[in-house]
């Protein structure tokens, strides 16, 4: 029950904010989406929310994560299968935790919900909306989403709850 929660609220929460993010300037007006942006022929242009640190600014990210292993067709099919693979291996593993293991199968949703949602883009797009721009002044980090940041989150709570396991286990 638990699971299919956040899984559906870290889906819809990273939908939602991409759809809201499709809607913020560009530059020159009257690109394409996502053609022209991912063709370089126009940006987003950044909107400061704190300004010299954080920005809204639409991307599409034909790439994994954080804008890492960009590509062309061949590398969209294979990230869409590891996603896929992805998405159904977490089924199986939180298919198979007990009842106590609620951490466990938080971070495993929020995992397949960031998945499903960067893999719903890349289907209907054939790339990534990313908009959440993290900067230190002119030193910008690679520009993200919701669902990054859940599958990073995720990633972290995981590994947290094994060294507590690990360390629950040695105790005993």
């Amino acid at each position: 029950m638990m699971f299919g929660v956040v899984f559906a609220l870290t889906l819809a929460f990273d939908q939602s904010s991409k759809a809201w993010a499709r809607t913020l300037p560009v530059s020159p007006t009257g690109c394409v989406q996502p053609a022209d942006l991912l063709a370089h022929r126009c940006g987003g242009v950044p909107q400061p929310v704190i300004e010299g640190y954080w920005d809204w600014e639409l991307a599409y990210n034909p790439g994994a994560a954080f804008s890492s292993l960009t590509g062309g067709e061949g590398m969209q099919l294979l990230l869409g299968l590891l996603a896929a693979a992805a998405l159904i291996g977490i089924g199986v593993v939180a298919s198979r935790t007990s009842p106590e293991q609620r951490l466990k199968r938080f971070a495993l949703a929020m995992i397949a919900g960031g998945a499903l949602g960067n893999l719903v883009d890349r289907i209907r797009d054939g790339a990534v909306t990313d908009f959440i721009r993290w900067r230190w002044h002119e030193s910008r980090w690679p520009i993200f989403n919701v669902a990054d940041a859940a599958l990073l989150a995720g990633v972290v709570i995981l590994l947290l709850d094994s060294a507590l396991e690990h360390r629950r286990a040695r105790l005993a």
